[in-house]
């Protein structure tokens, strides 16, 4: 961060470039290619597995696809222009109401992807993670945006520590210092208890920003609660 601290895991990342569209585009069935992104200071924060094949759908706003005039997917990872575009695809399509995860590694921008988050939120939005789906390091902050939240059996999610450019992860700082109340602040927006938001971004810094501790929606369940 920056003060949310930039973070990145490079593990069993593949190369693409992901699509970004400010506007709508006919869209066909394609597969989206992890990709981890190393830019010039963006805060970022990804996981990478190797990625399932995209939804059909009917206009694409960057790693969004509308599925139909109710639903939305989240294919890819999000960035710095993702608040826009989602912004974008409410305005051309303002019946949707939720939005399916299905491949989520995460964020470039970790400010933006709390924004998007926010976005979610206020609208009202449910995010669901279907069977096979997987939301994983900043994918797990949009989960939680979800003023309805459902994970399927057999969808996964990943968790790990952040860290800066110099090194340092959310337990060289004091748990009261910005950069960590960034994200408990978060939670508590999103709906969680102080207890339950100190809880959770405990147990997601409990594992090293070069790893990952991965959960089932059992897991999930008994840490952030879901419908």
């Amino acid at each position: 961060m920056r003060p949310i601290l930039s973070v990145l895991l490079p593990l069993l990342a593949l190369t693409a470039t992901p699509v970004m569209a400010r506007e709508a585009v006919v869209e066909t069935v394609e597969t989206v290619e992890e990709t981890v992104f190393v830019s010039d200071g963006g805060s970022e924060r990804l996981v990478g597995v190797a990625p399932p094949v995209t939804p059909k759908g009917v206009a694409a706003y960057g790693p969004f696809r509308v599925l139909d005039t109710k639903h939305a997917a989240l294919v890819d990872v999000t960035d710095a222009r993702s608040p826009a575009q989602f912004e974008a695809m409410l305005k051309a399509f303002p019946g949707i109401t939720a939005i399916e995860m299905i491949e989520c590694p995460g964020t470039e921008d970790d400010r933006a992807n709390l924004r998007l988050g926010r976005m979610i939120h206020a609208r009202g939005i449910i995010t669901h993670v279907p069977a096979g789906g997987s939301v994983r390091s900043g994918g797990v902050e949009l989960f939680l945006a979800g003023r309805e939240r459902i994970a399927d059996e057999g969808s996964e999610f990943a968790v790990h520590s952040w860290e800066d450019e110099d090194g340092r992860e959310a337990k060289d700082y004091p748990a009261d210092a910005p950069e960590n109340r960034a994200y408990t602040d978060y939670y508590r927006e999103m709906g969680m208890t102080a207890q339950q938001a100190s809880t959770f971004y405990a147990m997601t810094n409990s594992v090293p920003f070069a790893s990952a501790k991965w959960l089932t929606a059992g897991d999930m369940r008994k840490w952030a609660g879901l419908n």
